[in-house]
């Protein structure tokens, strides 16, 4: 089996860990890491540590990701690393919810890219997960996108699609794209389920509305779009996610 720092002969270059981590210890909203092929770290960088609650490096290097989250917030990105390594293909901008310590729900884009040598096989996964908290100022919104974002946030069964958004906009379907990217770090798409997700979100922990009435308020079809579309952002169904939030707070 060959490892990172001998794939020289294969034509792909040794790849230096300390130097990569290091490059990403600065970026406080950026977890990085290395994973070798059976998905354990070889490398994360400090900002990772903290997401997860770690005290050093070493709390995590050797381990599955499953081993240092407890429950499907740890079995999720498990799954996602054997899928990489057992295909070969990437996974791109995937939004997601992720549990930073305590007992802090954040949105993250995650992008794994397979470690593969010149003979094809996959070495490992190489990686990072970017906080989507892009602080955005008034000025710099658009008057009429600003309404329309207002609106969907008050009338979450009114806008379906990137269509509907860029219609109460008065805007181009195109430069919406632009402008959701530039402000927000997502596509259209991404950002109206982020908004549903974040709001159903903030009434299973603080509510006690039953998951039938959170699907409805949030601006879904039914409970099974629901589920299905929660369970795809966060990992874990609704129900799985207020009784994971009921036991952080104890």
């Amino acid at each position: 089996m060959k490892s990172f720092t001998d794939t020289a002969h294969s034509g792909v270059p040794p790849i230096n860990i300390g130097l990569l981590v290091q490059l990403f210890e600065n970026a406080s909203d950026i977890a990085f890491f290395i994973k070798d092929a059976q998905g354990r770290y070889v490398g994360v960088n400090e900002s990772l540590l903290r997401r997860h609650g770690l005290r050093c490096p070493a709390d995590a290097l050797g381990r599955l990701p499953r081993e240092i989250c407890p429950g499907d917030f740890g079995r999720v990105p498990s799954e996602q690393d054997a899928r990489i390594l057992k295909t070969g293909h990437p996974l791109i901008d995937h939004l997601e919810m992720q549990w930073h310590r305590p007992h802090e729900p954040v949105w993250c884009l995650t992008t794994k890219l397979p470690i593969i040598a010149q003979d094809g096989q996959v070495l490992g996964i190489i990686g990072f997960s970017r906080d989507v908290r892009v602080p955005v100022e008034s000025h710099d919104i658009p008057e009429e996108f600003a309404m329309a974002l207002t609106f969907f946030e008050n009338h979450l069964n009114e806008i379906r699609s990137p269509s509907d958004l860029a219609k109460r906009s008065k805007i181009s379907l195109q430069r919406l794209a632009r402008l959701t990217k530039r402000l927000f770090g997502l596509t259209p798409g991404q950002l109206i389920t982020k908004t549903r997700i974040a709001v159903a979100s903030s009434l299973l922990l603080e509510s006690s509305m039953s998951i039938s009435e959170i699907a409805f308020t949030s601006g879904f079809y039914d409970q099974s779009a629901f589920t299905r579309s929660f369970r795809t952002s966060t990992g874990v169904t609704p129900s799985e996610f207020r009784k994971h939030a009921e036991g952080h707070q104890t």
